[in-house]
């Protein structure tokens, strides 16, 4: 289900750079060649940002118990969100590095945030690394909030198992890892936020 996510979201910027190739190779107007080449860069700098966004978000590689520099998850964060101003970022963290799973867990809920704010907004995220246990909050505010009551009954443990698909799979996978470490994760939403939360005690 998280390959068919990941797909599904690698779709549209793969194929603007076949498009792209394709439009490239028959276009002789030089403006025009200049533009494709233009187009051809933003696409390929959206896949290449989707995915290193959901090599740490949904990847395994190195167990989950190790340290993972803010800096980095901060780094696909932004990537994800672009330059276009839609959404302002409100970076929290002071800890310099926080455990994967903590790291895990902030993504998806950034990814969350990101695609609550259909007409984009404010996303804060703070975490913080205390004696025995991470605590992370992200909010979400903006004109507009869409939130999946799916995805919120994932996150919590209450989504059945047959009734999970590519949509809610990133929840429930978050659920699972926080409960694995003895945590727990939360949500509440309004007309104008979307408050997400964890409290993850260390494994």
């Amino acid at each position: 289900m998280l390959c068919s996510r990941l797909c599904h979201d690698l779709l549209s910027p793969v194929g603007a750079l076949s498009n792209g190739l394709e439009l490239l190779a028959e276009e002789k107007d030089p403006q025009m060649r200049q533009r494709c080449f233009e187009l051809l860069e933003q696409s390929a700098k959206s896949s290449a940002d989707k995915l290193r966004f959901f090599r740490l978000a949904f990847g395994a590689a190195g167990g989950f118990d190790a340290l993972v520099p803010v800096a980095e998850a901060r780094s696909v964060i932004e990537g994800l969100i672009g330059g276009a101003g839609r959404i302002t970022l409100e970076w929290m963290v002071s800890a310099d590095a926080l455990p994967k799973s903590a790291v895990k867990v902030l993504l998806n809920f950034a990814l969350m945030g990101i695609e609550a704010l259909v007409r984009g907004g404010t996303l804060a995220i703070a975490a913080e690394l205390l004696e025995g246990r991470t605590e992370i909050v992200v909010r979400a505010t903006g004109a507009r909030i869409a939130f999946d009551p799916t995805i919120g009954a994932a996150l919590e443990g209450h989504l059945p198992v047959a009734e999970l698909s590519s949509r809610t799979a990133a929840a429930a996978m978050i659920h699972q890892l926080a409960r694995s470490h003895g945590g727990h994760l939360q949500f509440a939403r309004d007309e104008g936020a979307l408050v997400l939360g964890a409290d993850l005690p260390a494994a």
